[in-house]
């Protein structure tokens, strides 16, 4: 049903219910309340790169390398996989008599945090450190998630952790993030409005951190003036888990926990993850919430629940066969956005590869699926490791494999005793092949969420870019017995690799690139693939991620506001083939350019429209991204693309947090990169450029 006839009806139901049935309901486990025909619901679930912890489920690649294909249409078709499947799965387990965790339809991603800093373990979970990025591919992200149909929702999208989070993890559940109204404005919460403004996402996570000395959990700031008052916001809220706890034991916010239950509830966190809101009636009792703000929280829970439309019986057999004719097109979808997600950072010519007679696959994550999924991933029936992508792709080549190392400890039989212990190995196949690619990097068991991940440093967090010491010290023997080395990382954001960069022929940067990645890696070695990928984050030089970790302001961070020459620039990526673009003009608030393929076979090629804004009254960034999107010629094929612009992100953000429109000239920048020296020096690609005086 559409939303006024929803919260029609939800209004109508919370007048039936008593004080306790009303409180019960605002627990993430809301039990099933008989007498009014109300079945138990659990409200936790995850679908950040498909439906995950739920059993059999599509695996596309983790957030960030869907942020790196700077292609939001393919990002709402993931979206419209993800919900797809996860309305089957719900269905199918409601025809079981099963609604527990990981098996209902609110899913709580998207992760649309900045990615401020690159050591954040968390990092790969969201799309990337630019706001226009991330407001591009999470809106298409959502709308793909709940479905077209105006009338239900196919599944329930929540956008996380509102605000201003992005680490330390160590200690984010008493943390203070103290950020300038500009920065706040500017930066970390444009994703969020966009969110709410353009996708309509039935949800909202508050983050663990205070905001400027008020946790984000009972932020009246945060969740009622602006994201209800300043947005429209009529959608849930919900705490993270374990959030509600933190204001008075992590934030010391409260005096007790039952004050901390009540000024949540009051500042408009509706559905709590935890079990504080246990605490309700005594809140009540003692004047901490009124029973018209339990009332309220209760409408917008029930008016999702009801726009879900979850109530009535589910043939299972039926379900089944849905999924059955669904499961092509997840596995076509799989491999194309994976392929879409790698990015080519160096090539000297060794690529693509040209019937190499042997092939040395050596390193930790050569064979790794931990790598493929990243978290907060579902299981595939059909993971392809690098090693077996390659060994498939290059058929008519002998291909040898080594681990070489331990992803971080120093050997990888424990009882050897001896550092190093299979090195003689790699290095013996990489003096015998014609290549070697070198699989390094990270994984999701060492870089992540506290909790979740644990490496040997502390909390997932990384404490530097650089890799674990075992890697770095394989990487300079390989380099050192072979002159033909491609490294592909995978990882969740940047890894410096020091002076060896310099001595390898090629780089790719995989990141964790779902359940396919192997083959979609593979092809692009081949060059069946034409890398389209482009980094959504900066690779900065390890020693130049010199703040501290703690500073939230923007400072000299993110490519809007570093002004450094980073080993790698946002925006940037290799091809194999480019489109030729020209004749770049502004009409009708929509930059309008002329594409053109003159290659003898299908390219695609994502655009980017950098604006930059000259002699500025107020505190601006270098550059800030204002357009994306993936353009696809066929051979020899022309084309006028139009590129809509929105007066958003022209304008400029005061030291109040006003958007203030400028009235000077702007300056568009068109094309496959940025325009900062470092970009234009490692990609050789022209740029167009179009000005224009602000009206």
């Amino acid at each position: 049903m559409n939303k006024e006839s929803a919260r029609k009806k939800a209004k109508e139901l919370i007048a039936k219910m008593s004080t306790e049935e009303k409180v019960s309901q605002l627990l993430y486990e809301a039990p099933a309340i008989p007498r009014l025909g109300i079945g138990e619901y659990n409200w936790w679930n995850e679908a950040l790169h498909g439906v995950a912890r739920a059993g059999r489920a599509a695996v596309f690649p983790q957030a960030i390398g869907l942020g790196a294909s700077f292609d939001p249409l393919m990002v709402r078709q993931v979206g419209s996989m993800v919900g797809q499947e996860g309305r089957i799965k719900n269905e199918i387990y409601r025809s079981e008599g099963r609604r527990g965790i990981y098996q209902g339809l609110t899913f709580w991603s998207p992760n649309i945090n900045i990615v401020r800093d690159p050591r954040w373990g968390r990092a790969h979970e969201a799309y990337g450190e630019d706001p226009f990025l991330t407001s591009a591919i999470g809106t298409a992200f959502v709308r793909g998630v709940q479905g077209e149909d105006p009338e239900h929702l196919q599944a329930a999208a929540c956008a996380k952790h509102f605000a201003v989070h992005s680490g330390p993890e160590a200690t984010r559940h008493g943390f203070n993030a103290e950020v300038s109204e500009q920065d706040l404005r500017q930066t970390y919460l444009p994703a969020f409005e966009h969110l709410v403004k353009d996708a309509d996402v039935a949800g909202v996570m508050s983050a663990y951190n205070a905001v400027n000395g008020v946790p984000s959990s009972c932020s009246s700031y945060l969740l009622r003036d602006i994201l209800r008052g300043e947005w429209g916001f009529d959608g849930y809220t919900v705490s993270d888990c374990g959030a509600v706890h933190d204001i008075f034991e992590r934030h010391h916010f409260t005096d007790t926990k039952v004050e901390a239950a009540g000024r949540a509830v009051s500042a408009g966190c509706n559905l709590n993850c935890g079990s504080m809101y246990g605490y309700l009636l005594e809140a009540l009792q003692k004047g901490f919430v009124t029973e018209e703000a339990i009332d309220e929280a209760l409408e917008n829970l029930w008016t999702v629940r009801f726009r879900l439309d979850m109530e009535g019986d589910a043939d299972g057999a039926q379900t089944v066969d849905r999924w059955l004719r669904l499961s092509p097109k997840l596995y076509r979808l799989e491999e194309q956005a994976a392929e879409e997600s790698l990015v080519l950072l160096k090539n000297d010519g060794i690529l693509p590869l040209k019937n190499p007679e042997r092939i040395a696959v050596i390193g930790p994550n050569a064979r790794s699926v931990s790598v493929l999924e990243g978290n907060y991933h579902g299981t595939s029936d059909h993971y392809v490791t690098l090693l077996e992508g390659i060994r498939a792709e290059f058929a008519g080549s002998q291909v040898l494999g080594a681990d070489g190392c331990h992803l971080y400890k120093a050997q990888i039989e424990a009882m050897s005793h001896v550092p190093d212990d299979q090195l003689g190995e790699a290095l013996a196949l990489a003096r015998a092949c014609d290549v070697t690619v070198l699989c390094l990097g990270l994984d999701p068991s060492i870089e992540g969420e506290l909790g979740d991940a644990s490496n040997e440093y502390g909390a997932g967090d990384k404490p530097s870019l650089l890799l674990p010491e075992s890697q770095r010290r394989l990487l300079h023997a390989v380099l050192d017995a072979s002159d033909r080395v491609i490294v592909v990382l995978l990882s969740g954001g940047a890894i410096d690799l020091q002076e060896d960069d310099e001595r390898i022929s090629a780089l790719v940067q995989a990141w964790y690139p779902g359940a396919l990645g192997g083959k979609a890696v593979a092809g692009l070695l081949s060059g069946r693939v034409n890398p389209t990928g482009r980094l959504p984050v900066t690779f900065y030089h390890n020693h130049q991620v010199s703040w501290d970790f703690e500073d939230y302001s923007m400072k000299g961070k993110t490519y809007r506001y570093f002004e450094g020459r980073p080993r790698y620039p946002f925006g940037f990526g290799l091809s194999y083939r480019y489109l030729q673009l020209s004749e770049a003009r502004m009409e009708d608030e929509c930059v309008h350019v002329l594409a053109c393929n003159p290659h003898s076979a299908a390219v695609a090629m994502p655009l980017q429209i950098y604006v930059s804004w000259n002699n500025p009254s107020l505190a601006a960034p270098l550059r800030q991204l204002a357009g994306v999107t993936m353009i696809r010629l066929q051979a020899g094929e022309q084309k006028e693309i139009r590129i809509p612009i929105d007066s958003y992100w022209l304008s400029l953000v005061d030291e109040k947090g006003h958007r203030v429109p400028h009235e000077g000239e702007i300056l568009f920048t068109i094309g496959d990169h940025q325009p900062d020296e470092r970009s234009c020096e490692l990609s050789h690609e022209p740029l167009l450029r179009l000005s224009f005086k602000a009206d």
